[in-house]
């Protein structure tokens, strides 16, 4: 079954000697809340409404997100009634979707105990992992027991981002929600980034001058000085805050036609 969902799709060719980032991202959630049919709609196009409860697999699947090559991992998790041995995929995940119906109350309920586990997490690795709040199974609005609105107050407790979506006919959703997953990773690994600090080159005023040296006159030669010559030197670029507009007038400014003007920032030269 892995197998097949690991074929590369059209569009997401690479040359051979390109090794593709990697994201893994592990969907979390009660029994029943539709994780195994969001994993297969997303990764076939297809739904499939009968699995195995007790089966847990990964799955891999080239994507291309944002006109970008990625290599997509997905952990379709088996918890029965809630996170137990979660050691597997806390240290294994960089994103995770934590999964409800929105027919089953139960089911919410038992999202906030993953939450509070993966913050805590977080808080123990000194790291901010993406996760994602999924409401399934949007096409059983009318036995909706979850109004959108708790699932939106549940997420912005934990910080997290919140869709709904159904496995059951929506695969533009769910592939959005996967792919949102990536553009996560990929914000997190560009905050943490270091700064480096931008330096442009300036002409400095010369220090000052030292007063000439002249040579004693001997045997009636003329006699000669030495002085410095400035130098080159890195500043930083001054603040906008600091700099100044100034209107400079052409020449012709005297005549009766309206002289052309020019702004420019103080500090800089015009060549």
């Amino acid at each position: 079954m892995s197998s097949m969902f690991g074929k590369p799709r059209a569009g997401g060719e690479r040359p051979p000697q390109s090794p593709l980032a990697e994201c893994n991202v592990a969907i979390l959630g009660c029994r029943g809340a539709g994780k195994s049919a969001l994993t297969v709609k997303f990764l076939t196009k297809r739904f499939i409404s009968e699995y195995d409860p007790n089966l847990e697999d990964t799955y891999t699947s080239e994507e291309l997100v944002d006109q970008q090559p990625v290599l997509l991992k997905v952990m379709d998790t088996a918890d029965q009634d809630g996170p137990g041995n979660c050691e597997r995929y806390l240290c294994w995940a960089s994103a995770f979707l934590v999964v409800y119906s929105i027919n089953d109350r139960k089911s919410f309920e038992g999202c906030q105990s993953y939450l509070e586990v993966l913050a805590l997490h977080a808080r123990g690795c000194q790291r901010r992992y993406p996760v994602l709040l999924l409401g399934n199974k949007l096409d059983m609005e009318q036995y909706r027991q979850v109004p959108a609105a708790e699932g939106m107050s549940l997420a912005s407790r934990f910080g997290c981002l919140f869709y709904e979506v159904s496995a059951c006919q929506d695969f533009v959703g769910v592939q959005h929600v996967f792919h949102e997953a990536v553009r996560e990773v990929r914000r997190q690994a560009e905050r943490s980034l270091p700064v480096r600090p931008l330096f442009i080159t300036e002409e400095r005023p010369c220090p000052p001058v030292a007063m000439p040296v002249a040579l004693p006159t001997r045997h009636g030669l003329a006699s000669c000085t030495f002085n410095t010559l400035s130098t080159v030197n890195y500043k930083e670029i001054p603040s906008v805050a600091q700099a100044k507009l100034v209107t400079v007038k052409s020449s012709r400014a005297q005549s009766k036609r309206k002289a052309p003007t020019l702004t420019l920032l103080k500090g800089f030269k015009i060549f």
